[in-house]
């Protein structure tokens, strides 16, 4: 069995990013760009107003004149054809271009209109209210370098930059296969002691999708080998990636680490010395990828996040390290001596610091509910005081 560090390094040292696609920028949130996003054009285009008010020369003003007439308006995405004459202003609104000749804007607020003419203050302050052109970018910059993972934030940039599509990673297309003669679909349990509304799919499906994954298929199936293999084999027809909750143990009807056995499949690993997620597993067939969780829902979750997030971060064109944001917080609670295995203790945030929760059971469902952060606690680390700093990562 590997530790942690190892086990994420044999990961890491295979995934490599998919095919470029190009996809449009309304569907590209969450991707993450093949790509740089360079500027096709400045910003602004020419220079314009960044206030409302009124476009004067230097030269008028220096004149001593405080009173010109008005010779017509600019607004945004329709300005004035013609220079401003010497001796007149003109009315400009926010983002309009400013008049070829134009110097400064005057503020609205401090300005008089009365019969076609714009009476001017006596004290002019300093600030132009002009935005340059080219002063947000120019063309030929890099906007957005390729690798970054698009968001509200970026689209705007490459919009701006008269982009209407990028160039793109493609997202891992994942199939989910949970493994269980318990297994019933949620809704479907009811009384039946004999089954379990089955619940970690969808927490799975759901960090997937955060970390830029595709989930293209969510099936159950009972421990039976050769339905398990049939339904493998279409599923690794289908996907890039999949993912098999569930078996990964030593019972005589564990069959996950089985159902991909071939001359094609190749194993990355088999148990990882953590906890929770000992029987955590991952594999090649060909160019699919396989990766086993464990059937309990705190085990499954704790190494989707710790492994399997940064295999599909780097799937999917970004680092795998991006998907590991650890920091340093203090501990609310003191925390027991570690054991032979590194374990992930579930936390929760509590103001500057991290609080353990007191369920530490690997098949709770509602503590796991309740915790968004995960601690790390080396093997055989010594006790931590409360108060003292321990490595933590978001979940």
């Amino acid at each position: 069995m590997i530790r942690y560090a190892e086990a994420l390094n044999r990961l890491v040292a295979e995934a490599k990013p998919l095919a470029m696609e190009v996809v449009g920028l309304a569907n590209a949130d969450g991707r993450r760009l093949a790509k740089p996003v360079i500027a096709a054009r400045d910003a602004p285009i020419v220079a314009v107003s960044a206030m409302d008010g009124f476009a004067v020369r230097d030269s008028d003003l220096d004149a001593g004149a405080r009173s010109l007439p008005i010779v017509g308006a600019a607004y945004a995405g329709r300005g004035l054809r013609d220079a401003l004459p010497a001796g007149a202003c003109a009315r400009v609104f926010t983002g309009a271009p400013v008049p070829q000749g134009a110097d400064r804007v005057v503020l609205q607020e401090d300005v008089v209109v009365d019969d076609g003419r714009a009476r001017l203050p006596e004290s002019i302050g300093a600030k132009r209210h002009i935005r340059p052109a080219g002063c947000d970018f120019q063309a030929g910059q890099t906007l957005l370098a390729a690798g970054l993972r698009l968001n509200a934030q970026r689209l705007v940039a490459a919009a701006a930059a008269d982009f209407s599509e990028v160039t793109v990673w493609r997202r891992p297309r994942v199939a989910l296969l949970a493994t269980g003669d318990e297994l019933a679909d949620p809704g479907k349990a009811g009384a039946d002691c004999d089954k379990i509304s089955e619940s970690v799919t969808f927490g799975v499906a759901a960090l997937i999708t955060a970390f830029g994954g595709e989930v293209v298929s969510r099936h159950c199936a009972p421990d039976h080998l050769p339905t398990l293999q049939a339904m493998a084999a279409d599923l690794a027809d289908l996907a890039d990636l999949v993912v098999v909750i569930g078996g990964a143990s030593v019972g005589e009807r564990d069959y996950a680490r089985t159902i991909f056995a071939g001359e094609s499949f190749r194993m990355i690993f088999a148990g990882v010395a953590i906890r929770p997620g000992k029987p955590v597993w991952a594999g090649r067939a060909g160019d699919r990828w396989i990766f086993g969780l464990p059937g309990n829902p705190t085990s499954a979750l704790v190494t989707a996040r710790i492994l399997l997030a940064p295999l599909i971060t780097a799937l999917a064109g970004g680092a795998a390290c991006e998907a590991l944001d650890w920091r340093s917080a203090p501990s609310v609670r003191a925390l027991d001596a570690g054991g032979p295995r590194e374990s992930f203790v579930r936390a929760r945030r509590a103001g500057e610091g991290v609080e353990s929760l007191a369920d530490q059971d690997s098949a709770s469902q509602w503590a796991l509910a309740n915790a968004d952060t995960l601690i790390r606690r080396p093997a055989h680390s010594p006790q931590v005081e409360a108060g003292a700093l321990v490595e933590c990562l978001s979940f």
